[in-house]
């Protein structure tokens, strides 16, 4: 697959001590779409420094619409396959090239399985997603999807699901999903996620719009 066709979504709160690295290491693989997302630091110059495509936020907007802004960009770059990879260090950016192949073997997405989960509302989710749909760690930062499916659904993320709308709605056209094991690194820095009740809370709320169909 030819790296120009590949976008690598990286959204970014206060990233500045990982941010060049990260980019670094994946612009072998695809284009990397930083999306900075209001950040108080200088994790956009660093971005653009390292060669990324910059889309900023004026203010911190979250992780959903942080990852909303950086699927726009790379569907209107006419990539074929999006990527989307934490800031702080916990994916190995090498895991990249696998993700790439599994959809060159025929995948229409691919989700990661982390080594742990920090939250109990995680494993809940997690345990609905593997009963329902076979999906085993739905909130996993890194996944890539075929552009296509991204079309079909005309968005990414309507409703605050924590990155997971698109996911549910590939399972639930019976698309071609693999799912890749990882050992998850540590953190740079404190989860842009929340703490932890407002982060479970998040979670929770995202899973009952699907338990209840609402979504």
């Amino acid at each position: 697959m030819d790296k120009y066709k590949v976008g690598i979504i990286i959204p970014a709160f206060n990233e500045s001590p990982t941010i060049s690295g990260i980019v670094d290491a994946v612009s072998k693989y695809g284009i990397p779409i930083v999306v900075d997302d209001g950040s108080e630091d200088n994790t956009a110059e660093l971005s653009i420094k390292s060669g990324a495509v910059v889309t900023s936020h004026k203010r911190n907007l979250g992780y959903d619409e942080a990852l909303n802004s950086g699927f726009k960009k790379a569907f209107d770059m006419k990539v074929d396959i999006i990527i989307t990879i934490d800031a702080d260090g916990q994916h190995n950016p090498l895991l990249v090239r696998k993700f790439i192949d599994a959809i060159d073997f025929g995948s229409d997405v691919v989700l990661g399985i982390r080594s742990y989960r920090q939250r109990l509302a995680e494993d809940l989710f997690a345990s609905y997603t593997k009963f329902r749909f076979g999906i085993n760690d739905p909130l996993c930062g890194m996944k890539a999807y075929r552009t296509s499916v991204y079309k079909s659904q005309g968005y990414f993320d309507s409703f605050g699901s924590i990155g997971t709308e698109l996911v549910i709605h590939a399972a639930r056209k019976g698309l071609n999903i693999t799912q890749i094991e990882f050992e998850v690194n540590d953190r740079n820095g404190k989860s842009k996620f929340g703490q932890a009740l407002s982060g479970n809370y998040k979670i929770l709320r995202a899973m009952m719009y699907f338990i209840c169909g609402l979504k």
